[in-house]
């Protein structure tokens, strides 16, 4: 498959409470197994998320617009040899992302105004990050934080995560500062569950899930921390 092809994967959403997610982890660890990735049972991701001049991905959102896309400095495990420059767009329930990696210096230098590197660069990713950062004036609106606990399924390109502890953080603050100050947008022992999955969803992936009091949502990290964090700086949309 060529790299500039789009691979689009369904997603669904499930907002629930930790007794849930402690049934469905039991049920699927026996079926699905854990991310390698993961440290434990998870690790920790923060995503420095960007929007234009008019806010279009938080309006989108809100608004419910079939067909929008988000960009994100990514990293894990607060880790600066790990940052991915990412797009995630999302068609309906179907999402793709697209993701090339950078160094610190390149974060550092997208944080100072300063995008004339990304024309130097080979992937289109950042060229299109180009043009919104210079004609569309793009810049950070929210860091979101959170752990995470994967599993994966390789018959359909499964992926079953547990988001926990989802927290709001002022995007001026760097994202490899450790003891930065964060607001939690969830209420106590709410969690998001986020089922993955490219061509199909197996049946022995459903029965884990079947009988949950999980509640379907179209929850956004990215819009839930985007309001705390602002309404909580005065800044309003």
């Amino acid at each position: 498959m060529s790299k500039n092809k789009r691979k689009f994967r369904h997603e669904i959403k499930y907002l629930i409470n930790e007794c849930d997610r402690e049934v469905i982890s039991q049920r699927i660890k026996s079926v699905l197994k854990l991310d390698e990735h993961a440290q434990g049972n998870e690790y920790h991701v923060r995503s420095l998320y960007f929007d234009d001049y008019w806010d279009s991905s938080y309006l989108d959102k809100v608004g419910g617009f079939p067909g929008r896309k988000k960009y994100r400095i990514r990293t894990y495990n607060i880790n600066s040899d790990i940052i991915n420059l990412e797009c995630k767009v999302k068609v309906d329930s179907y999402i793709n992302k697209v993701s090339v990696p950078f160094v610190r210096e390149e974060y550092n230098k997208i944080m100072n105004n300063d995008f004339s590197f990304l024309l130097k660069r080979d992937e289109p990713l950042c060229k299109q990050f180009y043009y919104e950062c210079t004609s569309r004036f793009m810049r950070p609106k929210v860091i979101v934080d959170y752990e995470r606990e994967p599993y994966i399924f390789e018959a359909g390109d499964v992926r079953v995560t547990f988001d926990k502890n989802v927290r709001g953080i002022s995007p001026w603050f760097d994202i490899f500062d450790e003891d930065i100050p964060a607001y939690y947008v969830l209420e106590p022992g709410k969690l998001v569950m986020e089922v993955k999955y490219t061509e199909f969803l197996p049946r022995v992936v459903k029965d884990s899930l079947a009988d949950i009091r999980a509640e379907m949502s179209s929850f956004s990290k990215y819009v839930l921390c985007s309001e705390k964090v602002n309404f909580l700086t005065a800044k309003k949309y």
